[in-house]
Order: structure tokens, then C-alpha cells, then sequence
């Protein structure tokens, strides 16, 4: 069988509209659906922030949530096979090793707890490059279902650490599936010592990194466009920070795409500022995508 797309639910709204958004995206890819729902949630955000409201009481450390989530599902994409699976453990665990039989585990981008926002970092940024699958967490306000795909491109940061990204060849197929382009972005930005007022940077020199910015940019396009041949892209070399020209591209985009690289021989304590600014400033949802060694 396919792997499933996995979304992890804890009764938020915003894990309502993960659902939503997981049941089209396994609907798009023709797969299951499994619901998992860590029954210490609640405990885990209590934990984090104990000036929060208070655990919920004991009868949501059931099956209840889940229940719902599928019937949820169901409602939406109706003859979609969905399961449910209900851990007694907190959720960061869970949902990261749900993700080792994942096509994509798929998150909401608030949770339960008083502080949302800052919820964020207690869930999806612990899972969130530190997954074996891609991670969606699910911001704005786009809808996933077909009417409202297409015209929205799917947008890549494209990094100059390796000639062939997973999180690039991620956009492309996701853009197939869509019938949508690929915006593939690669930000520049000069180094220090030549600042525009430095007497040592000059226009042959912003030049110099431009073209640089190309070569990267072409090279991390070439096996991706050779496999999805029939998927327009849009090239952009943008000056500035990727933090912040990534966020910004995500206006009208239907996804943001970057990778996460983990450090060699050890699991990252912690995500890199990019992928922390878009998962907190993207206006659509972003995807996270583990890149291989």
C-alpha cells in the first residue's frame, strides 16, 4: 500500500483545518489518510506554558478527537480511506515517528494552548526538519481542494549546499499534481566587507555574485526539470535575506517550500533562521522537507 498522508490533530481549529488540508492533499495523491492524535497533548502544552488555561480533563484522553478528525475527513473527500490511531504519549514523539511511514505528515500551525503563537515552537518547529518525511504546517488561509488550486505557483527556496534538492524535486511534484508552476527563488546577499558604501564593492562585483546566483539557481533546476518537463517555472535571483524574501514570496503562493538539513551524525536541536521565519511569517502553507546528507 502507498504510504499515507499522517495529520497530527489535538482539537485546535487550526489542526480542524490540517485535517482539511491533509484529506486534499491525500485525496491529490491518491493514498490513505491517517489520523494521529498524541492523548497527552494537553499535558505536553501545559508543560510549556503552566500559565495557560488548564489541561483538558481526562475524557479527551480518548479515542474522541480522532473519532472526529476522521468523520471530519470523510465528510470532505467522501470515499477516502481513512484510519485513526490514538498514542498515549506527547506529541512530538509521536508525530515524528508516524512520519517514518509518511508521505507527508501535515500539522496545524497553532495548537490548544493560551500562548498560539508561541505554540509553534513547541510542536511544529520540535518536528519540523527532524522528521523523515515532509513536514506541512498549515498557515494562511488557502484552500487545498481542486477549484482552488491552480494559478497559485508553488514556491522553492533553492540552496546552494547540494546540486540536487530533495525540497526542489518536492516543489516540482507538488506543482504536477496541481497543475501549477514553480517559482524557484535563490536569494543573494553581499558579504560584509562589501557593503554598498564599501569603496571595495563595486558593479562589476554585485555582478559577479548575480551570475553566481544564476549558476546556483540553474544547476539545482536541472534534474527536476528534466523529470517534470511539463511543469512551468519562473526563475527569480532576488537580493536580500532568504528569512525574509521567502516569507514574502509566500503572498500568493500555494506552498513554500524549503529544505532542512540536519547536522552529520546527529539529530539538530534545533531548525535554521529560515526555516524558523517562514514557518512564523508565511502567508500559505510551508513545507519542510529533509534533505539528504
Amino acid at each position: 500500500m502507498d504510504q499515507p498522508v499522517v495529520v497530527g490533530v489535538d482539537g485546535s481549529e487550526a489542526s480542524l483545518r490540517a485535517v482539511d488540508w491533509a484529506a486534499d492533499e491525500a485525496a491529490l495523491r491518491g493514498v490513505p489518510l491517517h489520523v494521529v492524535y498524541a492523548s497527552l497533548w494537553e499535558r505536553y502544552e501545559h508543560a510549556v506554558f503552566p500559565e495557560g488555561r488548564k489541561p483538558a480533563s481526562e475524557c479527551l484522553l480518548t479515542d474522541v478527537l480522532a473519532v472526529a478528525a476522521a468523520k471530519r475527513a470523510r465528510a470532505r473527500v467522501p470515499g477516502l480511506s481513512v484510519t485513526t490511531e490514538v498514542v498515549p504519549e506527547g506529541p512530538v514523539s509521536v508525530l515524528r515517528r508516524a512520519a517514518h511511514q509518511a508521505a507527508a505528515l501535515v500539522l496545524g500551525s497553532r495548537g490548544r494552548g493560551g500562548a498560539a503563537e508561541l505554540l509553534l515552537g513547541s510542536v511544529c518547529l520540535a518536528v519540523a526538519g527532524r522528521a523523515d518525511a515532509p513536514v506541512i504546517v498549515v498557515r494562511g488561509d488557502h484552500d487545498n481542494r481542486p477549484g482552488h488550486r491552480k494559478s497559485r505557483p508553488v514556491v522553492v527556496g533553492v540552496p546552494d549546499h547540494q546540486a540536487d534538492s530533495d525540497a526542489v524535486r518536492f516543489a516540482f511534484r507538488e506543482a504536477a499534481r496541481r497543475d501549477a508552476p514553480v517559482e524557484a527563488v535563490r536569494v543573494w546577499h553581499r558579504p560584509v566587507h562589501e557593503a554598498p558604501d564599501h569603496p571595495r564593492f563595486t558593479g562589476e562585483s554585485a555582478q559577479a555574485h548575480r551570475r553566481r546566483a544564476f549558476e546556483v539557481l540553474e544547476t539545482g533546476l536541472r534534474a527536476p526539470t528534466e523529470e517534470q518537463p511539463d511543469v512551468e517555472v519562473r526563475r527569480r535571483i532576488v537580493e536580500g535575506r532568504a528569512r525574509t524574501v521567502l516569507p514574502d514570496a509566500s503572498a500568493e503562493a500555494a506552498l513554500l517550500v524549503v529544505g532542512a538539513r540536519q547536522p552529520h551524525g546527529r539529530v539538530a536541536s534545533h531548525i535554521g533562521r529560515v526555516t524558523h521565519a517562514v514557518l512564523h511569517h508565511a502567508a500559505c502553507p510551508v513545507v519542510v522537507v529533509p534533505e539528504r546528507p
